[in-house]
């Protein structure tokens, strides 16, 4: 006997629709706001770090300049 896939994937959704539908409404979690995640996530944030990232380039290209016209 062989199972065909197309009766096999049907079962499995079936299967997997009836699995989400149970469940009392009243035992989930209240959602949390969209808002308020993305104003955390906002307030969590690191500054940019390119002006520090170009004034140490420009420092090392002064001192590289400098080691040049010691030789």
């Amino acid at each position: 006997m062989t199972i065909r896939p197309a009766l096999l994937c049907a079962a499995l959704a079936c299967a997997s629709l009836a699995g989400c539908s149970a469940g009392d409404p009243a035992a989930f979690p209240a959602l949390m706001p969209t808002a308020q995640i993305e104003a955390e996530a906002a307030a969590e944030l690191t500054p940019h770090p390119a002006p520090g990232l170009e004034a140490r380039a420009a420092s090392l290209r002064t001192r590289a300049a400098w080691l040049r016209t010691q030789n």
